[in-house]
């Protein structure tokens, strides 16, 4: 009888601290699952449990994101930029790290520079000439804590990112702890640096359930675990296919589907305010790319070629049929870019005109070589001569 009793006690209470919890605000949902998160122990025995905390997590957020957007006007026309060039690359950083001075230094604008916080209150372009490359460079406002949430127009700023070929991650000499921060927020925002697209397939179905299959070896997540995440995500019946070792945090991210994966560089600035052996253990610390100090114009040519080289700009020059290839003026591309990206930067009509290519260079085995379909990739150098119906 006592047992009895104790176990519809323990009913009630269950039953009373969930009405409890659906009290709560998504806001309040969403900090105590990252607090839960925290304080659990990542290893074999709870990768289950964390990996449908944060499927779970994901979803709150993206329940709170659709909420703040309801009813909300269009963004500020300030922080709406025209993307032009051969790529473009943001300056991200915290108020005072010296990007407006970069910018000046490395292009043809003219940002506001002044010696306090907060001095751009919009997004600047300039255009930045290296090589036969033409890079817009973009300076956006300062982030600060909490940028991903909306604060400081925060929101604003980090969008212009998503659209960006490169993210400029620019850190003072003297403030190191900001690395991490500026890391968070733009993780936050939905952007993945330096990392490539999961090689995740997710193929729905009428029925069935849920397959997985994989044709590498699992070592950060199992089939268990997909499954759930697949279910606590709103999929009931699909067949997911994995060819890349991948996190929960991955296919969280693949199922989303509204992530940006994107390339970036790391700058220390403003290196003259600290000694050799300090600047040496920040570099080491933030694996910076590159250190600068604009003022002095140091370190402005090594950023130029780490902005190209990170970029993955090739020349490609162009041929006319008959005549000798023009030398002077390339066509820009990225490495990878295949003939059929070429077609299209010139005129969309090309690609449905297209007969066949030829090419002179390294990616072709003999001189004049050529391509009756459009996915040749071509490399820097190659000589490419167009042939249309």
């Amino acid at each position: 009888m006592a047992g009895k009793k104790a176990v519809k006690t323990g009913k009630k209470k269950e039953k009373a601290q969930l009405t409890e919890r659906k009290k709560l605000t998504t806001s309040e949902k969403i900090r105590e699952l990252e607090e839960q998160i925290g304080k659990t122990k990542y290893n074999k025995k709870t990768q289950h449990a964390i990996g449908l905390m944060k499927a779970k997590l994901a979803m709150l957020k993206e329940k709170a994101v659709q909420r703040a957007s309801t009813g909300k006007a269009r963004g500020d026309d300030r922080f709406t930029v025209r993307k032009t060039g051969d790529g473009t690359a943001v300056l991200l950083g915290f108020p005072s790290v010296g990007k407006s001075t970069l910018l000046n230094k490395m292009t043809n604008a003219k940002s506001e520079i002044a010696h306090y916080a907060f001095t751009t209150l919009s997004a600047v372009p300039g255009m930045m000439k290296y090589k036969y490359a033409k890079i817009q460079i973009i300076d956006v406002p300062g982030i600060v804590h909490g940028a991903a949430s909306g604060r400081g127009r925060g929101k604003e700023v980090l969008g212009i990112i998503r659209n960006a070929d490169l993210i400029l991650i620019l850190v003072e000499a003297t403030h190191p702890e900001h690395y991490k921060a500026i890391l968070k927020e733009v993780y936050e925002t939905g952007v993945r640096i330096n990392k490539e697209k999961p090689d995740v397939r997710i193929t729905k179905k009428e029925r069935g359930g849920i397959g997985v299959g994989a044709t590498v070896k699992l070592t950060k997540i199992d089939k268990k675990t997909i499954e759930d995440i697949a279910r606590e995500m709103k999929i009931s019946n699909a067949d997911i296919l994995i060819r890349t070792d991948i996190s929960a945090d991955e296919l969280i991210d693949v199922i989303e589907g509204n992530k940006k994966y994107t390339k970036s560089l790391t700058i220390i600035t403003k290196k003259d305010l600290i000694d050799k052996e300090k600047l040496n253990k920040i570099k080491k610390e933030t694996n910076a790319d590159v250190v600068v100090s604009a003022e002095k114009g140091e370190g402005i040519k090594e950023l130029k070629k780490a902005i190209h080289d990170r970029l993955g700009l090739i020349s490609i020059f162009l041929k006319e049929v008959n005549k000798p290839a023009d030398m002077e003026e390339p066509l820009i591309m990225f490495k990878r870019d295949t003939i059929k990206d070429v077609c299209l930067k010139l005129h969309r009509d090309f690609v449905d005109k297209f007969k066949f290519a030829r090419v002179w260079g390294k990616s072709a085995k003999f001189d004049g070589q050529i391509f009756k379909k459009m996915g040749k990739e071509l490399m820097d150098g190659d000589i490419l001569e167009l042939h249309m119906r």
